[in-house]
């Protein structure tokens, strides 16, 4: 086989073994982001990682803020 068609076959397999496709991980990406940045004024861009474990996955988000923007409970 040629590099290219192993290389094709690679993301071809990588993308079947994958929990979340990476159109549904830009989207939470963005999702994830929209709501950071209703309680921090971020530095840089949001980070995903989701790792299988035995019953479910985690999923960890990380971003740089710079300031955590507080706000008063009305009553």
């Amino acid at each position: 086989m040629k590099e290219e068609e192993l290389r094709r076959l690679e993301n071809l397999l990588r993308r079947d073994k994958a929990v979340i496709s990476e159109e549904c991980e830009a989207a939470a990406v963005r999702d994830f982001a929209h709501v950071a940045q209703e309680y921090f004024d971020l530095d840089g861009r949001v980070s995903f990682s989701l790792q299988e474990e035995k019953n479910g996955a985690l999923v960890t988000l990380t971003f740089r803020i710079t300031r955590v923007k507080n706000f008063t409970v009305l009553s």
